[in-house]
């Protein structure tokens, strides 16, 4: 059955993709971007695989943009805007991280109590948050990230038990790691900040920490995914994918009750 799907952050990466593939299969897509060539950029995209989509301006840490939220009404809503920035948690610029948690958690909530409104007033409705692997799993040099996403999966749990009296569904997507830039910039920002003769953190270990990166997976698998679960009645309340990283993120926290300081 076709679905009315409202996703942020669809100026790139997986949420570009998906705003694609859910229009492709049928559904009437309200893609927010952060900006306007971003739009312009969604737009010509969209032309070229032959589908319609609803697309606005929304940098979702502006109030006035949060308010072309209310224009719209929509079954589905998904919270997917989000930066990524690397380094050393105690070292990096407190500004870097007040302002990842600014958009990740703070504005990213604000965006889905509106749509939590809209949904309590028809008794239903769906919020999918993006969160990440990172949600339940942190490592050296990408606790910004990660603290950020553990932040999104309390919002989320607490609000999947608040909801269920109004019939609204919460549920998370946890990517694994997908070559769509996202990671790229993210391991590159700290660079801009980071001084070897002011700072502690060995230039080596940053490096170290940025292996891996040529080893991402392809994103239309997670596009794909993503296509399939958000316009779905009924799923699991957190879709990690690919199977490896689901198996990851529960080896991670089961370690966590055994590691010894």
């Amino acid at each position: 059955m076709s679905k009315t799907i409202m996703i942020t952050g669809a100026g790139s990466g997986l949420a570009k993709g998906t705003a694609i593939g859910l229009a492709k299969n049928g559904h009437k897509v309200i893609a927010s971007v952060e900006n306007h060539p971003q739009k312009t950029g969604l737009m010509e995209a969209a032309e070229a695989a032959g589908v319609d989509i609803e697309i606005f301006k929304m940098d979702i840490t502006n109030p006035d943009d949060r308010e072309r939220m209310k224009r719209y009404e929509y079954d589905v809503f998904v919270a997917d805007a989000a930066v990524n920035e690397g380094g050393p948690i105690w070292e990096v610029p407190m500004s870097a991280l007040r302002q990842m948690f600014e958009v990740n958690v703070f504005s990213t909530l604000e965006t889905a109590r509106i749509a939590a409104e809209q949904f309590v007033e028809k008794r239903q409705g769906k919020i999918i948050f993006m969160s990440s692997m990172a949600g339940t799993m942190a490592a050296a040099y990408k606790g910004l990230y990660s603290s950020t996403k553990h932040a999104l999966e309390a919002i989320a749990k607490s609000m999947r038990q608040e909801m269920e009296e109004f019939n609204v569904q919460v549920a998370t997507i946890n990517p694994g790691p997908f070559e769509t830039g996202f990671n790229k910039r993210a391991v590159e920002e700290k660079w801009e900040w980071f001084d070897p003769d002011k700072h502690h953190t060995s230039v080596e270990n940053l490096k170290e920490s940025e292996q891996g990166l040529d080893q991402q997976n392809d994103p239309q698998l997670m596009i794909d995914k993503m296509v399939e679960i958000i316009p779905m009645d009924h799923h699991k309340f957190r879709t990690a994918f690919p199977e490896d990283t689901a198996e990851n993120m529960r080896k991670e926290e089961k370690e966590n009750w055994e590691i010894e300081i």
